[in-house]
């Protein structure tokens, strides 16, 4: 028997080993995510047996048909990494690939340089320097003006009248250098799989997010006959160019459908009801309809698209709920109960979270009639895209099937790839994130309740570098359902403080109506606000608010607009967290080089925030120069954007917070 092994083919592995190619998820499983103006690192694990020199490149094709190609740089000495970081522009899916090749120039000037300054076998050394350009020069494809260098260069090296060292000397001027970077000399060439990102507009990924119930703006109580009149969406459009004003790109509305009579809840979460109270906006469906129809209280159809209409003129795209559940009086109970769960009393069953009840709620069940339950919500889905909504934000999507998601997205997404879901996902980080692989381009987080100093360091580290190829992070700072302690207690200084992180560390942030006013006293033994908005009517005086001093409104205005003016701010993956000596204060930057885009500027900011919303903090803040462009031992001028100051800052540097004046510094290094 022969030992000699059968050839059958290459080894998936390849010529060269091209690993860990990044951005990609479960090996390409689903495509990358990036949005219109995103700077994105694209690396991978490129190297090869024995000492000699690789490089890599990646090969990069736009959604248009654009092909380019990038020479990728080393990362750390031996750890094989190769990375190159690009702005990806054009709406759609871009395509790459990882190019290995081995680097015959480099493996040759290494060995030639260290033989031929040691005077070993220079000659043979300078021989195989002919050799090598010589069949550079005839490498296909490579430029005319190239070849006739690399030629002219092969017989230089071959003039034996000149010394050495003198001719080794002519194959490492920069003429050369530059040529051979343009054009390698290259052998061994491999390729890794192709890898698709996605890349979607820009409020997919970077946006400032703004709620309000439309019931409560405008609504009126007349103490006389102690009954209410609804706000409605023309005069919730009264509100818009203040949402505008404050620099918000989004207004998301709870559901704006019927809301059913059966199980009402009263105010502050009540069994006790009243002829008054409005009920829970996600109580969805009566006798006026069900998803795909308008509480009658807010208006018409044509009322929707006037206000929608108005919105989109300011400069706001409006954002809906898609709550896929419905009340006891939602028509589908009598057309399609196929689409519910029966309990074995014949009853059908209703939302539990035990030890709460949601009587007023029938969640959908999904695998009873399937094709029956996914074509309805993507006619739904379908029919508010015609009234104008491009923005979803989906209320408990991890209460419903992923591969239902990941078919409803994509079917939407395919025919309107402008449409965006955001997912208000609060649970555990498998579902989470499977939900952003699957398509949601936005989630909610745990940003809520990450509120110490290491707390934040570690999540902010968690979202910008691990995770930042599928989950999108939206950092809300309060919803209606969500009041944390920290904002219980913390008052004015506090509100200022979440809003200050949320809106510099992430591209999307949000906020509920009512948090600029300091709203926080909560409902005892819950985290969640006194007279919930979601069971009642609530007005507000925003104008008396202001006049009396107890409206942030003007800082949340502020925190927008240096979001606008900074690019660097725009960027997810570009965050890096900084030591500082003191447990309460958080120090974060974020940079941005206008070399990667003839389109950006360069621009650094710094956030050195006060986490203790109680106290006056000091501390020294340790910066690491490199992660802001910058060279060791650099000083440089740094602006604070809210307050004007200006300061001369370096490596190392003394800071004082005072929760009560402004806990917060945002500070700008200035360009020399």
């Amino acid at each position: 028997m022969s030992n000699e092994i059968e050839y059958r083919h290459p080894s998936p592995i390849g010529r060269l080993p091209i690993l860990g190619v990044s951005p990609s998820i479960d090996g390409g499983r689903w495509p990358a995510k990036a949005f219109a103006g995103e700077v994105i690192t694209f690396s991978a694990n490129v190297f090869r047996e024995g000492h000699d020199d690789v490089s890599a490149e990646l090969l990069l094709t736009s959604p248009s048909g654009s092909h380019t190609i990038h020479r990728m740089q080393s990362g750390a000495p031996g750890s094989d990494t190769w990375h190159k970081q690009c702005v990806l522009t054009e709406v759609g899916n871009y395509r790459f690939k990882i190019r290995a090749f081995a680097d015959d120039y480099l493996t040759w000037h290494h060995n030639a340089e260290i033989k031929i300054h040691a005077g070993i076998d220079q000659e043979l050394m300078l021989l195989e320097g002919v050799n090598l350009f010589t069949r550079a020069a005839a490498q296909k494809p490579r430029s005319m003006s190239n070849s006739k260098l690399l030629v002219a260069l092969a017989q230089k090296l071959a003039d034996t009248d000149t010394s050495a060292e003198a001719r080794f000397a002519l194959a490492e001027t920069e003429e050369i250098k530059q040529a051979i970077t343009d054009e390698p000399i290259r052998s061994l060439e491999t390729l890794s799989a192709e890898f698709t990102v996605v890349c979607e507009r820009k409020l997919a990924g970077c946006g400032a997010w703004y709620e309000f119930f439309p019931r409560s703006e405008g609504a009126v109580f007349n103490e006389k006959t102690g009954t209410w009149t609804s706000g409605n969406f023309k005069t919730a459009g009264k509100r818009l160019a203040a949402v505008k004003e404050m620099g918000f790109d989004i207004l998301y509305m709870p559901p704006i459908h019927p809301i059913g009579v059966s199980h009402r809840k009263g105010p502050n979460n009540t069994l006790v009801v009243g002829p008054q109270d409005p009920g829970s906006p996600w109580a969805i469906g009566g006798e006026a309809g069900g998803h795909d129809a308008i509480h009658p209280d807010l208006g018409t159809m044509a009322d929707f698209e006037a206000f929608v209409r108005k919105a989109n003129k300011l400069g706001l795209e409006i954002a809906l709920d898609l709550a896929l559940q419905a009340s006891p009086d939602h028509p589908w109970v009598k057309s399609n109960p196929q689409w519910f769960t029966t309990r074995a009393d014949g009853s059908i069953a209703y939302a539990e979270n035990p030890p709460k009840k949601y009587q007023d709620i029938y969640p959908i069940n999904f695998d009873i009639d399937p094709a029956g339950i996914y074509n309805e919500v993507l006619r739904i889905v379908l029919f508010w895209i015609s009234k104008g909504v491009k923005i979803f934000r989906v209320d408990n999507p991890h209460t419903k099937p992923v591969a239902f998601w990941e078919w409803l997205i994509g079917e939407v997404n395919n025919a309107h790839p402008e449409v965006i879901f955001l997912a208000e996902a609060f649970t555990r980080p498998s579902m989470m994130h499977a939900l952003g692989k699957t398509g949601f381009q936005q989630s909610y987080t745990y940003f809520t309740w990450r509120n110490s100093k290491w707390e934040l360091e570690q999540y902010l580290t968690e979202v910008a570098h691990h995770t930042a190829d599928f989950f999108r992070p939206n950092f809300w700072v309060s919803t209606p359902d969500i009041l944390t302690q920290y904002l219980q207690f913390g008052g004015k200084p506090a509100h200022k403080i979440r809003a200050a992180i949320a809106s510099m560390a992430t591209p999307n942030w949000g906020m509920y109506a009512g948090y600029e006013l300091i709203e926080s006293v909560a409902r005892q033994g819950a985290e969640e606000h006194i007279d919930s908005e979601k069971y009642e009517y609530k007005p507000r005086d925003w104008k008396a608010a202001e006049k009396a001093g107890r409206s942030i409104a003007g800082y949340i205005t502020r925190l927008n607009q240096i979001r606008k003016e900074n690019p660097a701010l725009g960027q997810l993956r570009n965050l890096e967290v900084h030591n500082t000596d003191d447990p309460a204060i958080l120090c974060f930057s974020k940079h941005i080089d206008a070399q990667y885009s003839p389109t950006l500027e360069s621009n650094t900011i710094i956030v050195v925030a006060n986490t203790d919303p109680h106290a006056v903090r000091e501390t020294t803040v340790h910066l690491d120069l490199g992660k802001l462009g910058l060279s060791a031992g650099s000083s440089f001028k740094v602006t604070d954007l809210i307050t004007g100051a200006s300061y001369q800052w370096s490596e190392h540097n003394y800071v004082k917070l005072d929760a009560f004046g402004e806990p917060v510094h945002i500070l700008r290094v200035e360009q020399s």
